[in-house]
């Protein structure tokens, strides 16, 4: 196909898409203006780039007319891109279609560059329906948002000391002289308990250029203060018996700064908090529904990454089983679910660092890992996300342990080996356990694990976990149900079916039911082994191929060494 054919290929397909965010179609049979263009490459490009297509009504059903507006594209894209900071294109398509003298001109406008909205006229333009609009504060701020500016390093008008709680604060001070001392750093231990609360908020970066943040607010702010200045910086808790609609059992609201009431959350959450019970030999052993360290993550993990400047409050909602967080704006620019154990790219940076100051968070970003890693090695469901989207985050923990006897696995590996486990080889561990394939493109991390002895290749693709695990937990007939009998076996099982239908033969299908546990190409594989070995051979071709003992008469037997095993061996 020639390139003037692929256009009017792909013109002819334009024209059967639907009008949206990433295509503008306009008659314009003799003339555009030159402004209403740059006003809709604007808009096109703040929604995530796309084509405006001059020549075509943008009346359903549509049809290609033709245009003869800007018979100089070139100069009309050069005052474009002095105009609009992109790298506009165009392109002429002469359609049979289009009147004498015209062609359809489509005009490329790429993305908008993150955190940065474009303006024409002085204006940021969006589309809404078929006419250009100003943008919308809340989506400039969104925008805005994407480049890394962190809102909770800004200044807030009219804060003082005396909005703060001065309980928090000591709160914090202790926190973080905890954290010193435990790094055997004594001279920051004596520096910290010296400090005044306003030194100590400006050496934690609460305070810049002497006055105080938003970062401030949402840690140490009293509740009136809250209120006036970012009413939406709380969480909700509600505690539900059910999934029954109507009000919630218990309901506290917490508007007021973060140190106020972290603890107090934990208290409230493990107040309700059951125990599920396991016989271990003579001993019970109880696990939490709700262990404290990954409720703890996932709490801080909102309050570090929710966005502020959208209303709303954090939201935790406990079940008997199940713990559900929803926190305002979605994911961070950067992070996606697929990544979010590898990324780490926090929304509140300076909220962040105070918590990192006092050992809250992990300086290194790890808290997500850590929750997947306490899920997992409580026999647990990993978090959910599939409350997720552009607008908020919501995260599941389900409390329900799943298969108590790799809890002991877990302990039991942790004693006997030095090997670091990250968060991928857990999550390989689990999916082996549960008898799920192991994902594409893990391959050297299983080659590690089983070089560890920790898992084993199973049936097909999958893996399982090794059989000294079963043995640990006094379950290895389950070991040899999940690994199937070994090869010799399997062969010596066809082979004695095969004996024992000499006179009429044993078709493939007949075979594999044998050995319903193998796929049937695996079937096939052994069958041919036993053919090399003189123990059986086909007569026939394919489906119709019938199975009978001893060795083709008409072909060598190819030695394979195991030949008196298999002759001699009673299945």
């Amino acid at each position: 196909m020639s390139t003037a054919s692929a256009k009017i290929a792909a013109l002819e397909e334009w024209v059967q898409d639907k009008e949206g965010e990433t295509l503008e179609f306009k008659r314009a049979t003799n003339r555009f203006d030159f402004e209403e263009l740059a006003k809709y490459c604007s808009a096109l490009a703040n929604e995530g780039g796309g084509r405006i297509v001059l020549g075509v009504t943008d009346e359903r059903p549509r049809q290609i007319v033709g245009s003869k507006a800007f018979d100089q594209p070139e100069r009309t894209r050069k005052g474009l891109c002095e105009r609009i900071p992109l790298a506009i294109d165009f392109e002429e398509i002469h359609h049979p279609d289009c009147a004498t003298g015209s062609r359809v001109l489509v005009f490329w406008i790429p993305p908008r560059p993150v955190g940065i909205p474009i303006k024409y006229d002085g204006r940021y333009w969006m589309r809404k329906e078929d006419s250009l609009v100003e943008m919308s504060e809340d989506r400039l701020r969104e925008i805005f948002g994407e480049s890394g500016h962190d809102f909770t390093a800004d200044v807030v008008p009219g804060l003082t000391l005396d909005d703060l709680n001065e309980d928090s604060i000591e709160a914090f001070r202790q926190r973080w002289m905890t954290k010193a001392a435990k790094a055997e750093d004594q001279s920051l231990v004596e520096r910290l308990r010296s400090l005044s609360l306003k030194q100590l908020l400006e050496d934690a970066e609460a305070i810049t250029d002497g006055k105080l943040t938003y970062a401030s607010l949402i840690l140490f702010g009293k509740p009136a203060a809250v209120t006036k200045h970012l009413a939406s910086a709380e969480i909700v808790f509600e505690y539900r018996s059910s999934d029954a609609s109507g009000p919630a059992q218990d309901r506290k609201e917490y508007r007021e700064g973060f140190f106020s009431y972290y603890d107090q959350l934990w208290s409230r959450i493990n107040l309700r908090n059951d125990k599920q019970d396991f016989q271990e030999g003579l001993f019970v052993t109880p696990i939490s529904t709700f262990s404290e360290r990954p409720v703890r993550e996932v709490i801080l993990n909102a309050i570090s990454h929710r966005n502020y400047q959208l209303s709303g409050s954090i939201f935790i909602r406990q079940f008997p089983r199940r713990l559900e967080v929803d926190s305002p704006g979605g994911l961070p620019v950067g992070i996606t679910l697929e990544n979010i154990l590898d990324r780490q790219n926090p929304r509140n940076r300076r909220v962040a660092e105070i918590l990192t100051r006092c050992g809250l968070v992990e300086r290194s970003g790890q808290g997500m890992n850590l929750i997947f890693e306490e899920q997992i090695k409580q026999s647990k469901p990993a978090p959910d996300f599939a409350r997720t989207d552009q607008y908020q985050v919501g995260l599941t923990l389900h409390g329900t342990v799943q298969d108590p006897a790799f809890v002991r696995f877990v302990e039991k590996v942790s004693k006997e080996t030095t090997a670091f486990f990250n968060t991928h080889d857990w999550l390989l561990m689990s999916a082996a356990a549960r008898g799920e394939k192991l994902p594409k493109g893990s391959e050297k991390q299983v080659a590690r694990l089983v070089d560890l002895g920790i898992l084993e290749r199973g049936k097909g693709r999958t893996h399982i976990l090794s059989r000294k695990f079963y043995e640990f937990v006094g379950k290895t007939g389950a070991y040899t149900r999940r690994k199937g009998l070994d090869r010799e076996h399997n062969l010596a099982l066809l082979k004695k079916h095969i004996d024992e239908n000499s006179a009429v033969g044993s078709k493939l299908d007949e075979l594999c039911q044998v050995i319903p546990s193998l796929p049937r190409t695996h079937v096939q594989s052994l069958l041919q082994t036993l053919k090399r070995r003189g123990l059986a051979h086909p007569v026939g071709q394919r489906r119709a191929g019938v199975w009978y003992p001893g060795k083709d008469p008409e072909k060598p037997v190819e030695p394979d060494g195991n030949e008196d095993w298999l002759r001699n061996h009673d299945a």
